[in-house]
C-alpha cells in the first residue's frame, strides 16, 4: 500500500497557535529528585544519558497502583562503542511489586515517523492524562489528570522517543541522517537500544510486549523480528494501533476499494446515508459494506473502462449508497473516491469538511469549491491540547531540566522507506514463535489509516491462515487516536489488559507448536 500514514507531513502544513500553560492539577512527591543547586545549568542540549525520578499513585478499577516514574535519556552507540545519540523515554514501574520476573513490560511508539510517544504516553495507556472532553476535543485551562483506565495496575510501560522527537537528540549536527532515518535503520537502533533499556532495568525474565500507534506500527512490526534475530529478546505480544499497510503491496484498484467501508462509517456518523442504512447500528451496516466491497466493488474497479454501461450504473449507484455522496460525483470520478476528495464533498453542501485522522472533526474553508481540505481540522486541535500538556508534565511535574524544545514533530527527512517489508517480518516472527501474539486496534472513522486496510494487512500477512488464532482485531468509535475518545479510553485499555493477561503463558508451558490430529490419520 502506497498510502502511509506519516502525521509528521501535515506539521508544515498546519503549525499551532502558540499556547499557554498552566501547572497541573496534581503534582507528585519529588523528594528523589537532585535539589536545586546540582541541577546543572540549563542548555538547549540534551544531557544522553539522564534521568529524574518520581513517585506518585492512581487508582485503577478501585485499586491503589503506587508507581516510580523516570524521565532521562538512554544512549544509541555506534558499532565501536562512541555515542551517536541520547533517546529519551518515560518509564513507569508500579512499585508495590517485588518480582519482576513474571510483570509484564509493555515497549510503546508513536509514529510520524517524526512524531514522539506523547501521544500514547498522555493520551492513552500511561497513568497520567491530557485534559479533554469527553469525545476527545481541547479543552482549557490545559493540563493533566488522573487516567483511571491505565494499564499500569497489569504491566510497566515505557514511551519511547525516536532520535529528533520529543527531547531525543544525535550528539552532533555531523552525525549521518541514515544512522537513524529510514525504515529499517530506525528499527535497527531502537533494537539495540531496547537491549540496553531492558539490561539496566533487569527487565530480562519478564513478558514483552510493543506497541505502536501508525507509524508506529511499521516500527514495532519490524522490531518484533529484529529483536528476535539481533537481540534474542522474544516477545510475548505485538500491538499494532491504527496501522499502516506495513510494506504489504495493493496497487491502486485494491487501494481505492477498500476505502468504501471507511467512507460508509463516516457517513453513518454525519447522517448522511440513506434512512434504511442510517436507522441500523454502525457495526449491522459495516459487514454489508465489506461483502459489497469485496465482491462487487473490487472486481468492478479492476475491469476499468470494459465495465459496460449497466455495470458501471448499478455499481455508482451502490458507491453512492454507502459513502454519503452522489450518484453523479461517484460518475464523475470513474467510481474511485480519493480521499480529499471525500473529506471535502461528504458536507460540501453544509459548508463543512472533515477531519483526515478523525472524520468526526469538522473544518470549515475559505471556500466550499475544489477538491481538498485547506487544512485538517482534527490535528490542529489535538496540538492545541497536547503540546502544553506534554510540557507541563515533563518540565513542571516530573522536574526534566532542559531547555530543549520537546519536538511534537521532528525534521526526520529524507527518510528512506525502501525494502520496507515489515508485515512479512511480523509475520516471521510469530511463525518463529509459537508464544507471539496479535492485537490490532482502529478506529471506524480514521481515514489515514483506515479500519478496512488493516483488516487486510492481517488477511495478507497469514494468506494460509495458520496464524489467525493468534491474531484479534478490536474496532472503536473513533478516529485515529481512538482513545481521546471517553467511552473508547476505557474499552481500549480494557482490551489490551485482556490481551496482555490471557498471552502470558501458564508457568512452565513450552514454547512449542503442537501437533493437531487430522480425522482419519494414525
Amino acid at each position: 500500500m502506497k498510502k502511509i500514514c506519516f502525521l509528521y507531513l501535515l506539521y508544515f502544513v498546519f503549525l499551532p497557535a502558540l499556547f499557554s500553560q498552566k501547572q497541573s492539577d496534581k503534582s507528585p512527591d519529588h523528594s528523589s529528585l537532585p535539589s536545586a543547586h546540582e541541577t546543572e545549568v540549563l542548555i538547549r542540549k540534551l544531557n544522553i544519558d539522564s534521568a529524574v525520578t518520581a513517585k506518585n499513585a492512581i487508582t485503577v478499577k478501585g485499586q491503589r497502583v503506587p508507581y516510580t516514574v523516570v524521565a532521562g535519556t538512554i544512549p544509541v552507540w555506534d558499532e565501536n562503542g562512541k555515542p551517536l545519540a541520547g533517546v529519551f523515554y518515560t518509564y513507569y514501574e508500579r512499585s508495590d511489586i517485588n518480582d519482576r520476573s513474571s510483570r509484564p513490560l509493555v515497549i510503546s511508539f508513536n509514529g510520524g515517523p517524526g512524531t514522539p510517544s506523547v501521544w500514547m504516553e498522555i493520551g492513552y495507556t500511561g497513568p497520567r492524562i491530557l485534559k479533554m472532553d469527553d469525545e476527545g476535543y481541547p479543552v482549557q485551562p490545559y493540563g493533566m489528570r488522573d487516567n483511571p483506565y491505565s494499564i499500569l495496575d497489569v504491566a510497566d510501560i515505557v514511551y519511547v522517543d525516536p532520535v529528533n522527537t520529543g527531547f531525543s537528540r544525535a550528539v552532533n549536527k555531523d552525525i549521518p541522517k541514515t544512522k537513524f532515518f529510514g525504515v529499517n535503520a530506525d528499527i535497527k537502533y531502537l533494537a539495540e537500544w531496547i537491549s540496553t533499556f531492558i539490561s539496566r532495568y533487569k527487565r530480562w525474565a519478564s513478558p514483552k510486549y510493543l506497541i505502536g500507534e501508525s507509524y508506529g506500527t511499521t516500527r514495532v512490526s519490524g522490531l518484533a523480528l529484529e529483536l528476535q534475530n539481533a537481540q534474542w529478546i522474544y516477545l510475548n505480544g505485538v500491538v499494532l494501533v491504527s496501522p499502516t499497510g506495513l510494506g504489504i503491496e495493493r496497487g491502486g484498484v485494491m487501494d481505492a476499494a477498500l476505502l468504501l467501508p471507511y467512507y460508509a462509517a463516516t457517513a453513518w456518523y454525519h447522517k448522511v446515508l440513506p434512512a434504511d442504512l442510517q436507522q441500523k447500528d454502525l457495526t449491522a451496516v459495516l459487514p454489508e459494506v465489506e461483502a459489497f466491497t469485496v465482491e462487487e466493488y473490487l472486481p468492478a474497479l479492476a475491469k476499468g473502462g470494459t465495465l459496460t454501461e449497466a455495470g458501471r450504473k448499478q455499481i455508482a449507484e451502490k458507491v453512492a449508497r454507502y459513502s454519503g455522496l452522489s450518484e453523479k460525483a461517484v460518475l464523475q470520478n470513474n467510481l474511485s473516491i480519493s480521499t480529499y476528495f471525500f473529506w471535502k464533498e461528504l458536507l460540501r453542501d453544509k459548508g463543512y469538511t472533515i477531519g483526515r485522522l478523525d472524520s468526526r472533526y469538522l473544518g470549515v474553508d475559505k471556500k466550499d469549491g475544489g477538491e481538498r481540505p485547506d487544512y485538517n481540522a482534527e490535528l490542529t486541535a489535538w496540538l492545541h491540547a497536547f503540546t502544553p500538556a506534554i510540557n507541563i508534565y515533563l518540565r513542571d511535574e516530573l522536574n526534566y531540566k532542559t531547555d530543549l524544545p520537546y519536538n511534537m514533530f521532528g525534521n526526520v527527512f529524507p527518510w528512506d522507506n525502501e525494502n520496507n517489508k515489515t508485515g512479512e517480518n511480523l509475520r516471521q516472527a510469530m511463525a518463529q514463535n509459537p508464544n507471539l501474539h496479535l492485537l490490532v486496534q482502529s478506529g471506524y472513522y480514521d481515514g489515514a489509516c483506515d479500519y478496512f486496510n488493516a483488516k487486510y494487512n492481517m488477511w495478507q500477512m497469514d494468506p494460509g491462515g495458520k496464524l489467525q488464532n493468534r491474531m484479534t482485531w478490536e474496532g472503536y468509535r473513533s478516529g485515529h487516536m481512538m482513545y481521546l475518545r471517553k467511552e473508547d479510553l476505557a474499552t481500549s485499555n480494557q482490551h489490551l489488559r485482556d490481551f496482555i493477561l490471557r498471552t502470558i503463558p501458564r508457568a512452565g508451558k513450552g514454547a512449542k507448536y503442537e501437533r493437531r490430529e487430522v480425522k482419519g490419520e494414525k
